[in-house]
């Protein structure tokens, strides 16, 4: 239904009958509201947008955008949400909540896994068939884990989705198997990438060392154990993960939170390098962490696991192996030994992300460039 102007009338789209209508559903914890709100106070830690994601980019780029919102629940109702999430392996009625925008919508897009199965089974549900992108991130990490139900669940409902994307290619490659017959894209993940600090020499003792972030594949006890006896660096630790006990009788470990955007630039300005440990993974984690630190100026090292040579090279990224302190803590000592070098590193990195290839635009690009192939505009 559209009005004389040629605007839609459907579920929060404001589009002219030429734009794309999509709805981004994201989960409950990422209302759009609630995020717009926390960046305008200063709240949202890390290098954001005023939308989730940057999603809003596609705005200029020939779509109309709606994001999914959280409603308000009772305590029996956030508990039936819950208990349907961890018996699904996904947040149905987070999904249910949202399902006349996701009827109303040319084509939907999600950010994890938990959104795309929920979205997928909502449509079965009332008949609909928007088209569908569904982005992964953990799913491949723990297919082997999952029982025969889910993942016979999870293949079925996959083929309701148009097109699988990942933010690595060790993860498209474990789909392959999981999911024959799907189209599976790569589609890099990126942070907003038009405001850097140019990278400058980082002299001084002791090492300054800056890990951040939270995500459940961070190698903390390998990083700990490779500065907690190091008499010349000092390790700040930024994260809600990371469990203290580690750290307990060393006096060059700190463990805290940025609370603020401000303390995180400050932590940034300060570091001599920023170390993201990993364990073994399919999905490129810490990549987040990496790209800011990029921007940042910060010379990075980084275990070599997730596919992160896919964003950059290895003259651009220190990378050290798994699981390995002793070549951890010496990569940590031969960049601060030699801040020509690492500020070289920092410059490359940072370049790599001004060409272009990298960041929110691009990534939002990736996505208009997808839903118009599927809609075949």
């Amino acid at each position: 239904m559209t009005r004389k102007d040629g605007k839609f009338l459907s579920d929060g789209f404001d589009a002219t009958e030429r734009d794309i209508r999509v709805f981004v559903h994201l989960a409950r914890d990422k209302d759009a509201d609630a995020w717009r709100a926390a960046k305008a106070a200063g709240r949202l830690v890390g290098v954001n947008e005023d939308t989730p994601y940057g999603y809003g980019r596609a705005e200029r780029m020939g779509c109309a955008i709606a994001f999914s919102h959280s409603h308000r629940e009772t305590v029996a109702g956030a508990f039936l949400r819950i208990a349907a999430r961890v018996a699904l392996g996904f947040d149905f009625l987070h999904a249910w909540r949202q399902r006349t925008a996701i009827a109303g919508a040319d084509i939907v897009w999600t950010h994890t896994e938990s959104q795309y199965l929920a979205v997928a089974a909502v449509a079965r549900a009332i008949g609909a068939r928007p088209r569908l992108i569904g982005q992964t991130v953990w799913l491949m990490d723990r297919w082997p884990s999952l029982s025969f139900l889910h993942r016979a669940l999870f293949r079925r409902l996959a083929r309701d989705i148009d097109v699988l994307t990942f933010h690595s290619p060790l993860n498209l490659k474990s789909a392959e198997k999981a999911f024959p017959g799907q189209r599976l894209e790569l589609v890099r993940f990126g942070v907003p990438a038009e405001t850097t600090a140019a990278p400058r020499r980082r002299e001084g003792r002791p090492i300054r060392v800056l890990a951040l972030g939270n995500d459940s594949h961070r190698d903390w006890p390998c990083l700990i154990e490779a500065v907690a006896k190091a008499e010349d660096m000092n390790l700040r630790i930024l994260s809600r993960a990371v469990p203290r006990r580690l750290a307990r009788g060393t006096r060059n470990i700190e463990i805290g939170l940025a609370r603020t955007q401000d303390e995180l630039i400050a932590a940034f300005r300060e570091a001599t390098v920023v170390c993201t440990p990993l364990k073994p993974n399919l999905h490129a984690s810490g990549i987040t962490v990496i790209q800011e630190a990029v921007l940042a100026g910060v010379p990075v090292v980084a275990t070599d696991t997730g596919g992160l040579d896919a964003y950059f090279a290895r003259d651009e990224i220190t990378f050290v192996p798994p699981s390995d302190a002793v070549a951890l803590r010496a990569a940590l000592r031969k960049l601060a030994a030699d801040p020509d070098a690492a500020l070289a590193q920092a410059q490359r990195a940072q370049a790599r992300m001004r060409q272009g290839e990298l960041g929110a635009e691009a990534y939002i690009r990736r996505h208009v460039e997808l839903s118009r192939e599927i809609l075949m505009l």
